[in-house]
């Protein structure tokens, strides 16, 4: 038994004692110590996050070859395992909780022990073997996790926007075509869920499409203030244990094979301490989530019924609704992007606490700052591609129910106000209602107004623009 337990542990050690280590394991001490600590909310660390410091450690081995500050064989080994991280491999081996102590410190490590018994390995060479590559004096020199943590989650936080502003273009798009089919289809429009005025399907649509228009703009933009990156800064920002040739280089290396335009920032330390720009970018998130979150809202009142309810539109059908109540179908594609913007809500206001609660030079919670963001930008992404295909493209608007709704109503008596009053009109919508009569009805019925000044003064299509209607 003891000799099955040798073949299947190293022994690794660090300042405060040795642990023993799956064998098999890339991960290091440190990872075990944190895997050990931190396991609290059954998640593992954002692997944009990862792959991000991914980019930076194959970025600064990049550097010190070119520099001559690694040997050849040891920089391209950790290059290439870098490029196999970030084809897929090993995925399985990053295993911390996202929300650590450390400020990233257990994760940064994670990458780096991983880097480094992977590159031993295409050397030929033990996992663990750290006297010929070590985790910090080789795949972490010149670095602090306090300047790679943050380049990094920049990073992640770029490749997540674009295609966040992108699904919000096509979603824009949908919405916009809609407005475009039902221009000239009339409805009922309602304030405060009352009746109101008349207005076409298609206005609901464009309003709702310049809606996320501005929300895609604005995520477009954001982009800007998180090209800005503190790596070189090292500890604290300072820049110590890295050469300017380092910084310089590595930042001219980053710029090329992420293509994202970053820039070295001229006061590091503030990007190393200073989390606002996170907080402008969830709060982005969280007006884009009041956007969508009123959109779906709106849709699962208008679709209510199908008898019950308003029920001027219907949307597509994409599964059974209820355990007991037969042939019942939910709006469940609308219920999916409400829970969605509920969600990025409460994590904006996580990424808000944590910016908030830096302290001095270095900020301790930025790992929930990470989770809590990056987990935001993924859903929201995926939730606005779900609600595009499987709602908006396909909502149908019931057209018979909509002029019903209308005819129903005595919300264009407000077309009188200029021609009778304000008071008289409204006398005359009490008597509709209080006999059950249509407003034209009535109309005829008082003999204020000629019949052809009627039909001019409320015809529906001519309330929905500007001006005063039958002048």
């Amino acid at each position: 038994m003891y000799s099955n337990h040798e073949e299947s542990y190293r022994i690794e050690k660090d300042f405060l004692g040795e642990i023993s280590m799956p064998k098999d394991a890339y991960y290091g001490i440190h990872t075990q110590r944190a895997a050990e600590n931190f396991s609290i909310s059954n998640k593992s660390t954002n692997l944009h996050l990862i792959h991000a410091i991914v980019v930076v450690k194959k970025a600064a081995a990049m550097t010190h070859l070119k520099l001559g500050n690694l040997s050849p064989t040891i920089a391209n080994a950790i290059i290439a395992t870098c490029n196999e991280i970030l084809q897929g491999a090993l995925s399985d081996q990053f295993i911390l909780d996202p929300l650590q102590g450390g400020a990233g410190t257990s994760t940064h490590m994670n990458v780096n022990e991983v880097i480094t018994n992977r590159a031993l390995e295409l050397l030929g060479h033990d996992k663990g073997n750290y006297q010929i590559i070590h985790p910090l004096h080789h795949v972490n020199l010149s670095q602090s996790t306090n300047d790679v943590y943050p380049t990094a989650l920049r990073i992640a936080a770029i490749r997540l926007l674009r295609p966040l502003s992108e699904a919000c273009a096509e979603l824009q798009n949908s919405l916009q075509l809609k407005e475009n089919r039902y221009e000239h289809t009339i409805k009922l429009a309602r304030t405060q869920l009352m009746d109101a005025l008349p207005m076409m399907v298609g206005q609901s649509f464009g309003a709702y499409a310049q809606a996320i228009a501005r929300d895609r703009w604005r995520l477009y933009k954001v982009e800007e203030r998180l090209r800005q990156i503190n790596i070189g800064g090292t500890a604290i920002g300072t820049g110590m244990n890295a050469s300017l040739k380092y910084i310089y280089t590595i930042t001219d290396i980053l710029q090329d094979i992420t293509e994202l335009g970053l820039a070295r920032s001229e006061f590091p330390m503030d990007i190393t301490q200073n989390m606002d720009v996170f907080v402008e970018v969830s709060g982005l998130l969280k007006s884009a989530a009041t956007n969508l979150f009123k959109v779906a809202s709106d849709l699962r009142l208008l679709n209510s019924g199908p008898k019950g309810g308003i029920g001027e539109i219907t949307l597509p059908s994409v599964q059974v609704g209820s355990s007991i109540m037969s042939g019942k179908v939910n709006p469940v594609m609308a219920e999916m992007v409400c829970q969605m913007a509920m969600k990025v809500m409460s994590n904006d206001y996580a990424v808000t606490l944590a910016s908030m609660n830096g302290q001095l030079e270095l900020n301790a919670f930025t790992p929930l700052i990470t989770d809590a963001l990056l987990e935001s930008l993924e859903i929201m992404t995926k939730a606005i591609v779900l609600f595009k295909e499987k709602c908006i493209d396909n909502i149908v608007v019931n057209e018979e129910v909509c002029k019903k709704h209308l005819s129903e109503s005595c919300a264009i008596a407000t077309a009188l106000v200029h021609h009778i009053g304000h008071d008289y009109a409204s006398e005359l919508v009490k008597k509709a209602q209080e006999e059950s009569k249509d407003i034209v009805t009535v109309l005829k019925e008082e003999k204020i107004l000629s019949e052809e000044d009627i039909e001019k003064i409320l015809d529906p299509y001519e309330i929905t623009k500007p001006g005063i209607p039958g002048i």
